[in-house]
Order: C-alpha cells, then structure tokens, then sequence
C-alpha cells in the first residue's frame, strides 16, 4: 500500500484528535462541567480513520454511543461537537442531544445512536438511497461486536447482500460490550465469519492498524461502487477506558489484558512506520500534538462561551412519528 506522505501525516493529526478530544471529554465529565454520558474512544482510532480516510465527503456513515471518533474521522466541527457535550446553543444539537447525538448532514455523518445496534438499518436505508441515486455513493454502518448479536444486524445484511446496496458494515470488535465479554457470547471467535450466511465477503483486520483498516477499506468501497454489494469488515482492537466515564464504575477486565493491548496502540504504531519511513520525526510529532491540542482549547473556550438553550427551546426541533 502506497499512502502520501500528506495522507499519512492527516491520518496521524485525526487520530491524535481523537486521542486528545476524548481525554479531555472524559476529564471535563469527571469534573462536572460536561452533563449526560461520555463513551470513550480511545484505543480505537485507527478504525474510524482508516475507513474514512477511504470514503468521500458525500458517502454517508453512521456512528454508536461511542461515536466522537467517527464524527472526527469524518470531518465534523470540534467546536460544535465540543459545545454539544457541553450542553450548549451553539452545539450541533443545539445542546439538547449530547454526546451521543452528534450529526452533521452536510458531511454525509447521519449522527450517533444511543441504542445498540440501532444505526444499522438507518444506515442501511442510505445504503439504498445510494443506490437509487445512482452516483456511485456509499454508505458504512459502525457498531460493535454486541450489536452483532442483535436483529438488525442479520435483518440489514440479508437485504443489503440480496438487493446489493452498496454497504460497508464495519464492526468495531474491542472485546467487550458494555460490562460482557465478546467470548461469553459469541459462539465464534471471528463476526466476520457471519458473512457467510449472506453471501458477501467478510474480512477480518488488525484495527489498530490504520493501514490495515484502510486497505480493507478501500476494496469494500471499490466493490460497493462496482454495484458488486456489501461487505463486512471486522476490525479486531480495544477500548482503554471502562464502558462509560462514570466514577466508580466497577470494570470486569483484567488489568493485564488491557496494558496488553495498550502495548498496541494505534497511535503509536502509525507514528513509528512514519519515522522508519522518514516521513516523521519526534520534531514533527511534537509539532502534530501541540497544533492539535490548541485546536481542543479553543473548541472548549468556544463551548464554554457559548450560552445554554433556554427553557422555552425544549419543544423545538424535536420530532416524533
């Protein structure tokens, strides 16, 4: 595989923005000034990079309750996103959705979804609306190993592989599903194994491997505008932080396993083929880091200057069927 060195440079710079936006989501939130639930990312980013690096702005995607990373990836706004969590006007849900709401039409990002599995047939009707359009569109639903499990996991495949809607699914298997692990409730070890059933190609990636991710990606892409239908990809990786930010949030996993796959992060591991390429060196790295982290100051001087909605705003903008 043959990256720009401004392509892997880009890469490094929205990892490193996710890496640094949810450390500072997960310290806001312990110390009050974030309201509602945060769900970290962190661990996890050479996925939601890998894919998007791989899409268009218009191809649509769809994220879960751990969603900042594939808002990033795609392209969204920090300090709307930032103003969000903090409950803000100026925030993409205007400070009524949170964390877990975050959308953005204008970048082909559908918005997160709080319930598990739940973006899988929303994004699937893109996946349709695609091809109807007939622009050579894509769409990719993100879930995790326990939505795998669930109905509309097998429901959207079997339609997408019958009607060949030109799908990704990529699931984010970091081994746990909330306070469960994938071992205790999948009878086989590989989810992409499922593919099977369905008739469409199902691969499994190192996730924490941005090149990895990317190739597969872009295969699954290629063969979705081909008209050739969908594919399943499943990228094998890890969450470093419990399930929620939540003090004293009891965590069931071992705490060697977790330093085990820190060993692996993905951060590092794209900074250190950048450097054995020259594309990189701690200099560059350093200056990476710093541009990012003042980009996540400003975006939380920008929430914090922002006003609350006001009570007479909860009625709008809220829809029901």
């Amino acid at each position: 595989m043959n990256l720009s060195p401004d392509t892997q440079r880009e890469m490094l710079h929205q990892m490193l923005t996710i890496r640094r936006f949810e450390e500072r989501a997960s310290a806001d939130y312990l110390n009050g000034r974030i309201y509602g639930v945060v769900h970290c990312y962190i661990g996890e980013e050479a996925v939601a990079v890998g894919v998007c690096t791989a899409l268009e702005r218009s191809d649509r995607i769809i994220s879960t309750h751990r969603g900042h990373g594939h808002c990033i990836a795609k392209g969204a706004d920090l300090n709307r996103m930032m103003a969000e969590l903090y409950g803000r006007e100026t925030g993409y849900c205007k400070g009524k959705g949170g964390s877990m709401h975050i959308a953005d039409f204008g970048i082909g990002m559908l918005g997160a979804n709080g319930i598990v599995a739940g973006g899988i047939a929303i994004v699937t009707g893109a996946g349709l609306a695609a091809q109807m359009e007939g622009k050579g569109g894509v769409a990719v639903s993100f879930f995790g190993d326990g939505a795998s499990n669930a109905g509309p996991f097998h429901e959207c495949l079997n339609i997408a592989a019958a009607w060949k809607l030109p799908m990704l699914y990529v699931c984010e298997n970091n081994q746990w599903a909330a306070q469960t692990s994938a071992a205790a409730t999948h009878a086989l070890s590989d989810v992409a194994a499922r593919a099977a059933g369905y008739g469409i190609p199902g691969v499994v990636v190192d996730g924490n491997d941005v090149f990895d991710v990317y190739q597969a990606a872009s295969r699954a892409i290629e063969r979705a505008r081909a008209g050739q239908g969908p594919t399943l990809i499943e990228c094998k990786t890890y969450r470093w932080r419990a399930h929620t930010e939540r003090k004293g949030q009891p965590d069931p996993r071992d705490q060697e396993e977790v330093e085990r796959w820190k060993v692996k992060d993905p951060i590092a591991q794209l900074a250190r083929r950048m450097r054995d390429q020259g594309v990189l060196d701690d200099a560059g790295l350093q200056s990476i880091d710093r541009e990012v982290m003042d980009a996540i100051e400003r975006a939380v001087a920008f929430a914090e200057a922002s006003p609350f909605p006001v009570p007479a705003q909860a009625t709008e903008d809220v829809f029901a069927a």
